[in-house]
């Protein structure tokens, strides 16, 4: 091997290594993608090289662009699939294709811009994720001579590669999504137990009580130590009520779902068992999981506050804007709290509660310094995500 292939050898292996690199970390399908495509335009003798996703309707998306595909074909672009361009090719036979002369045999709406785009001579392989064909990486020369026949084993080296990053991306989100619709469904069966509880277990013993009051009433003077007894049965009766109706309002509170997050807010400060300044709210609704979810996390944030911080003051503040819902806990009390075990294990429920809906959790709890919780939620959620590089 001459010393010429060796420094192309090294070259190639160093780009495929910064790739998987890319591709180990976790770094986002969209940043692998643009990386993939700059590695293949500098490595190979090309002038342009882009990545393409099939979609469901006969189309054909860019989602990276390197050189004069950037020009001609900017990430976002979408064409319709057909006729003789490499798109189509590979697409009919799951195999690589390359097309040598643009003038003579190229057509289709892909291939009238490829045209445009000055494009002589190029080649496209399949980027196939667990078995189904999900797109294209393609490379292109403006120049009159045709790319290079080893260039499609080159080429063909960065779609494993591109492959895994995506099925990672997919397995992630349908973990994520798994986790939210646990959460939504947990969430729902607690308000139908809230409602079964406060429609029906609580209102007959309401009525039960009445009817005890009213025997009570109804009892002869002479009879006061059945009268006596009766009162002391129907107060007893009465703090059951009580005792069911907080334990209805801990599973889900109704003012939750009558009036949104803001009151419920307001509720939490004013039961909390240290002052709570509440510096601003939300006036209006949000999606019905972000507002459960948000009560949970600063219910569980004042109670932790209370039990654990030796904390005399806490400052809440909720906001909504930009898309997403920002939440502020902050104590004056002892600081040190961790999430994992402990009193801090009430914020591992807190983390996996924000996360499960693609939200983030910060806690700064310095020993000495009290606790600031900070939580984001997005506001726009879909519960059927199957992958984030659908669009």
């Amino acid at each position: 091997m001459s010393d010429e292939q060796l420094r192309v050898l090294a070259e190639e292996q160093a780009a495929l290594r910064r790739v998987a690199t890319l591709v180990a970390r976790g770094t986002r399908p969209e940043e692998v993608f643009a990386a993939v495509v700059e590695e293949v335009g500098r490595l190979l003798p090309v002038d342009l090289a882009s990545m393409c996703r099939y979609e469901s309707d006969g189309s054909l998306t860019w989602v990276a662009a390197w050189g004069r595909a950037g020009e001609h074909f900017p990430v976002g672009t979408r064409r319709k699939l057909g006729g003789n361009n490499l798109g189509t090719i590979v697409l009919e036979t799951g195999r690589s294709a390359r097309i040598d002369n643009y003038a003579d045999s190229c057509s289709g709406a892909i291939g009238a811009v490829a045209r445009e785009a000055g494009i002589n001579s190029s080649l496209a392989t399949p980027i196939m994720v667990e078995g189904r064909l999900w797109g294209v990486i393609a490379a292109g020369s403006i120049q009159k001579q045709p790319v290079p026949a080893d260039t499609e084993e080159r080429l063909a080296s960065f779609t494993e590669l591109v492959a895994t990053a995506i099925a990672n991306a997919e397995s992630r989100a349908a973990l994520a999504a798994s986790r939210a619709r646990i959460v939504a469904a947990a969430d729902a069966a607690r308000r139908r137990i809230e409602r079964d509880l406060h429609d029906g277990t609580q209102q007959h013993l309401v009525s039960l009580m009445l009817e005890l009051r009213l025997a009570e009433s109804s009892v002869p003077a002479e009879l006061e130590e059945a009268r006596s007894r009766i009162s002391r049965v129907a107060g007893e009766l009465n703090r059951v009520i009580d005792d069911l109706r907080e334990i209805s309002c801990g599973i889900h509170p109704a003012i939750l779902s009558e009036g949104g997050l803001g009151p419920a807010l307001r509720t939490l400060a004013r039961r909390s068992a240290i002052p709570v300044e509440l510096t601003s709210v939300i006036k209006h609704r949000l999606p019905e999981p972000i507002e459960v979810a948000a009560y949970y996390v600063v219910s569980e944030a004042l109670t932790n506050a209370a039990k654990h911080a030796n904390a005399s003051q806490v400052n809440m503040e909720a906001s909504a804007r930009d898309g997403s819902l920002r939440l502020s806990i902050r104590d004056d009390g002892v600081g040190g709290a961790v999430p994992a075990g402990g009193s801090g294990s009430g914020l591992v429920g807190i983390r996996d509660r924000v996360e499960a809906l693609g939200g983030s959790i910060e806690i700064i709890s310095p020993a000495g310094h009290g606790t600031h919780v900070v939580v984001q939620f997005p506001l726009e959620l879909d519960l059927a995500i199957d992958s984030p590089l659908k669009t």
